[in-house]
């Protein structure tokens, strides 16, 4: 049976844009990847240009990544690249390795077969996804049709199997097959349509709509890591507010960050408006100034964070010591980490910000003290959080001018303390040691009276 045409047209041939027609052009794709497609060429296989390097490419952008696709099975592309390693489990590839630049090689896949999945009964999702198969089911098998293009480097030309070019003329983001069911398949892909939908400034098939507004709850079922990465995608893909729109008004947003959905709910204002920080993190990002991983991930607590503690000194009629804040900064953390399963790294980063980018409120620090503050190596997390702040509220800016030129007279960074050392006062750090040099100095007498 041949695979239905996502319009619902039935099988068709492939449209083919020959070199002229197109305005993709070598000298605008990574010299890494041509060796990569030459390389795959001359051993004899196909190999194409995929996903969605192409789609940027025909919309006139320059692409972060070029992934490639090849009838070459995963071990005879690791013979072929010595400097390439296998990675996955649930989808089997190959990284080829060119210094910082890593492209994605994969082999054309098929729909997997459901008796080969581990989940239960009429439960969709695909927890196996290594079933090879021809470019024209590959490229069936991916999510959306504008991500289903391919460039052949033999003749240059743009292969569609799907209906992706004519969706990029609509601007338009549509599931490819029947969407409930690729929903179901990988709950990932709805928070990758509200993404795509927000960066390139698409609209969205009503389908596919419809399709996760009806299954946003499935969402619990995919891992949280992977939940995670496409959550600090999202965040840092340049258009985060457009895209947590989408998620808002699809149902996605109440489920997946209830942390956000909330201060937004609230209507809240100031530091407490979530959707008042996205833009500004879309001007670090059009800037070159991608922000890191423990800085989006905290941006969303961060509004929780301060109404709670607005509310807390309000009710307390006084400031809170840095020990409650660190304390409220870790009842709000700890829900967070369970539900996205961080690891501990992750987790240790996100509370070294928020703590960090407290403690750069606080007034009176001496010139002296700044810098050997900003020699901490969370310093950045902290600062950047804080420069976010500014530029959101418009407030602060002369502290932060002064926190930069700290970080600027730092010299090289140093080992990290932890917050809760940021707690204590120099006296009690003082005592810690004396008690552990007291308890070496018994242990030597014990073992000279033996």
């Amino acid at each position: 049976m041949s695979e239905p045409h996502p319009d619902g047209q039935g099988s068709r041939a492939p449209r083919i844009l020959p070199r002229p027609e197109h305005p993709i052009s070598r000298s605008n794709i990574s010299p890494n990847a041509l060796k990569v497609l030459y390389r795959l060429r001359q051993k004899g296989f196909k190999a194409y240009l995929v996903g969605g390097s192409v789609r940027d490419l025909l919309l006139g952008g320059s692409p972060k990544d070029f992934d490639i696709s090849t009838d070459a099975r995963p071990p005879e592309v690791r013979r072929i690249f010595r400097n390439s390693r296998l990675i996955g489990r649930r989808f089997r590839l190959v990284h080829v390795v060119f210094g910082p630049e890593i492209l994605e090689v994969s082999t054309f896949r098929r729909n997997p077969d459901p008796r080969h999945q581990k989940s239960d009964g009429d439960d969709l999702l695909v927890t196996s996804d290594n079933t090879y198969g021809t470019p024209r089911q590959d490229a069936f098998r991916r999510d959306f049709t504008v991500n289903g293009l391919f460039y052949d480097i033999e003749d240059f030309s743009v292969i569609d199997y799907v209906g992706g070019l004519e969706d990029l003329e609509r601007k338009m983001i549509r599931v490819i097959g029947e969407p409930g069911i690729r929903m179901q398949e990988d709950p990932v892909r709805m928070m990758r349509a509200c993404e795509f939908a927000g960066r390139l400034g698409f609209g969205m098939d009503p389908a596919t709509q419809a399709a996760i507004q009806d299954n946003c709850q499935r969402l619990d079922q995919a891992s949280p890591a992977r939940i995670t990465d496409e959550v600090i995608q999202l965040l840092r893909c340049g258009s985060s507010g457009a895209s947590i729109q989408w998620m808002l008004d699809l149902g996605l947003l109440e489920i997946l960050l209830p942390e956000a959905y909330g201060m937004i709910g609230q209507g809240a204002g100031g530091v407490a408006d979530f959707g008042r920080l996205l833009p500004t993190i879309d001007s670090f990002v059009a800037e070159g100034r991608i922000p890191s991983e423990a800085t989006v991930l905290s941006i969303i607590l961060l509004p929780e964070i301060f109404t709670r503690r607005d509310e807390m000194e309000r009710r307390k009629g006084r400031p809170m010591s840095r020990a409650a804040i660190r304390q409220l900064i870790e009842q709000c953390v700890e829900p967070f980490s369970r539900r996205f399963a961080l690891s501990r790294n992750r987790r240790s980063q996100m509370l070294h910000a928020l703590v960090g980018f407290n403690r750069l409120c606080e007034p009176r620090w001496s010139d002296n003290a700044r810098v050997q503050f900003a020699r901490r190596n969370y310093f950045d997390d902290a600062l950047q959080l804080f420069e976010i702040l500014v530029r959101a509220t418009g407030e602060g800016e002369e502290a932060l001018t002064v926190w930069q030129e700290a970080a600027r007279q730092r010299g090289p960074l140093g080992r990290a303390e932890a917050p809760d050392e940021d707690a204590s006062s120099p006296g009690q750090r003082s005592a810690r040691r004396r008690r552990r040099r007291r308890r070496g100095g018994r242990s030597r007498r014990r073992g000279k009276a033996t």
